[in-house]
């Protein structure tokens, strides 16, 4: 085992790398239109064995080693391990951030709207995801052994059907978005998608694992943890509130300490549990966001938090996705057929089914095609998903290769998408408002 001193300097190398990847790629992913987190994504990717590893695979392994052979013993390097924390870590408090941001009174007057969209964005995928898992398992290759056919649809029903939350929050922040009704129609969209996808997936994972008992508790323990936060958690976080900012010992930047770290203790609480009854912790650290009161105490977290959370580390976690990516994987004929497969029904689902339903719920068809585009932006979500399923024994690395191609392909085509409705929207006089497509004078007045 390496000393601890070895593996701190390793680690501190390895987020200087990322960082640096990050930062080069950004001029370049910015002329593309893409939110900065897609270029993290992107160099997460690269640094991985099916780029930098085909280049220079010593230099890779080296810099990024995920094994570590003691004796006759082969283990996860540490190295791995402290980056795999470290990206939790941050998505638990980027998740939380994201909570924290959603805006409540634009969702409650388009509750209906919400609601029917959302049927149909998990619906519709998992319909025809369902189809492509059940062909896979009888293909042979994908899937592990203890995957009978009915699970492996239910997995890649779960993989087409979800949107990349934090994802999608971020670029509905660069977009200015978040106080219109398309940003916050399209994030309640995902919230609840991605939801029923967590389930599919506990199930999937509980049953493989011959208890469906684990399915049940998944289940009843969420909706227990949402009822707690709901009529028990809201109600007292709401005391957080009442306080006046000021500089003195028992404040920091002007947050009081003793309020801090009751905010930090409700966050890892719940992260915790949800992950323990198997909904995980992504889950709890949203919820949790979403129970705290408005105000100018949460304002400060967020500016606080953000920029650490979002630059520093988050980016642990692309890296680890990207370690477990290899292209040489499905270079073969009928695997590229079969990428190619997964590929169209990912976008066709979402965009499709989430467009249409928005249209037939009154939107316009620039707003209605726009949420199409925003759902889907799988990126952080499905890596989210990919990984549980690798870790479960469920998903081989061919799998896994090919949706994670999908992933990068269906995510980073969402901006682009976006601004081209937005662009050809704002030809006509309009722009997206609180209300729906408004004039442009009355949206900016509004903003």
């Amino acid at each position: 085992m390496p000393p601890l001193l070895t593996i701190t300097y390793q680690f501190f190398l390895q987020i200087v790398v990322i960082l640096a990847t990050y930062r080069l790629l950004w001029p370049l992913f910015r002329r593309l239109g893409q939110v900065q987190v897609v270029a993290i994504m992107v160099a997460g990717f690269l640094l991985g064995p099916s780029v930098l590893g085909a280049i220079w695979p010593q230099a890779q392994k080296w810099l990024f080693p995920t094994k570590l052979t003691i004796g006759t013993e082969t283990v996860t390097h540490p190295n791995l391990i402290a980056i795999y924390v470290v990206g939790q870590l941050g998505l638990v408090l980027y998740m939380f951030l994201v909570g924290a941001s959603f805006k409540l009174d634009i969702l409650g007057a388009h509750t209906r709207q919400a609601g029917a969209t959302s049927a149909a964005g998990i619906g519709v995928p998992l319909v025809l995801g369902g189809v492509v898992g059940w062909w896979m398992v009888d293909s042979g290759g994908y899937f592990t052994d203890k995957v009978a056919h009915w699970q492996g649809g239910l997995f890649v029903a779960a993989a087409v059907a979800i949107t990349a939350f934090p994802m999608l929050a971020w670029i509905v922040y660069d977009s200015g978005l978040l106080n219109t009704r398309l940003g916050t129609m399209s994030l309640s969209c995902a919230a609840v998608d991605d939801a029923c996808s967590w389930v599919l997936l506990a199930t999937v994972v509980a049953t493989a694992k011959g208890s469906v008992f684990g399915a049940v508790i998944a289940v009843g323990g969420g909706l227990f943890y949402l009822l707690f936060m709901i009529y028990l958690g809201r109600p007292l976080l709401a005391r957080l509130e009442t306080w006046t900012p000021r500089r003195d010992s028992e404040h920091t930047g002007g947050l009081p300490i003793a309020k801090l770290s009751i905010v930090l203790l409700v966050l890892l609480t719940a992260s915790w549990f949800t992950d323990l009854v198997g909904i995980y912790s992504v889950f709890g650290a949203f919820v949790a966001g979403l129970m705290m009161p408005r105000g100018e105490f949460l304002d400060r977290i967020r500016e606080r938090f953000e920029p650490l959370t979002a630059y520093l580390l988050l980016p642990g976690f692309f890296i680890y996705s990207g370690l477990n990516t290899q292209l040489s994987l499905i270079l073969d004929g009928s695997t590229l057929v079969m990428a190619g497969v997964v590929l169209v029904v990912s976008f066709a689902a979402k965009f499709g089914a989430i467009g249409l339903a928005a249209r037939w719920q009154g939107m316009s068809w620039y707003e209605a095609g726009s949420m199409g585009a925003l759902a889907n932006a799988r990126g952080l979500m499905e890596l989210i998903l990919l990984n549980i399923g690798l870790e479960a024994g469920l998903i081989s690395g061919k799998l896994y290769t090919i949706l994670a191609v999908m992933t990068i392909i269906t995510t980073f085509a969402a901006t682009p998408l976006l601004r081209l409705f937005t662009r050809r929207l704002e030809r006509t006089g309009k722009r997206f408002g609180p209300n729906g497509v408004q004039p442009l004078e009355t949206a900016a007045a509004g903003t």
